[in-house]
């Protein structure tokens, strides 16, 4: 299985086993490593039989202000950004990523907060015979879970969890 990494992290993957797939067909992605792997499956020509999206980075619903007040908050401050962020990712528990951190770029935040999901693609890859899952938390401290719930749902199948936020925890 390929996998992609969320936003400043990495391996943590670790949270996700009763989601991820362990096959040379599947390909995964947590957040921001959703948008990353949903590209890479639409870019290839190797053979991808699954993607997992687990709790896809949903920003399309937000005015240009809110990514431009993010990137400027992450610019003038990138520890205080990246510890709310955090603290937003592990909501609605409280335990530390330490273990899983690496430095986030100000390019990555852009590119996470500027992707926009295309239906027409997502149609695309669903036409090509690939299963596409998405699993998110209706806890989630991310994302608008209304938005991003109402989109992912009308074209794939989409697994919701009570109670759970953005790490599905």
């Amino acid at each position: 299985m390929k996998y992609f990494s969320g936003f400043s992290l990495e391996r943590e993957e670790a949270f996700f086993k009763e989601q991820l797939i362990n096959s040379d067909y599947s390909v995964a992605g947590f957040s921001y490593g959703a948008q990353k792997a949903f590209e890479y499956v639409y870019n290839t020509s190797e053979r991808v039989d699954r993607l997992i999206l687990i709790s896809p980075a949903f920003f399309q619903n937000h005015k240009q202000s809110f990514i431009k007040m993010q990137l400027r908050y992450f610019k003038a401050d990138q520890e205080a950004y990246r510890k709310a962020f955090l603290g937003n990712v592990t909501y609605p528990l409280s335990f530390s990523l330490d273990a899983y951190l690496k430095d986030g770029t100000y390019d990555e935040l852009n590119d996470l907060l500027s992707y926009v999901w295309d239906e027409d693609k997502i149609k695309a890859l669903l036409n090509r015979g690939v299963i596409i899952e998405v699993f998110m938390g209706d806890a989630d401290k991310i994302v608008d879970v209304e938005k991003s719930f109402e989109f992912f749902s009308a074209l794939l199948p989409l697994t919701l969890f009570k109670e759970r936020g953005h790490l599905l925890q």
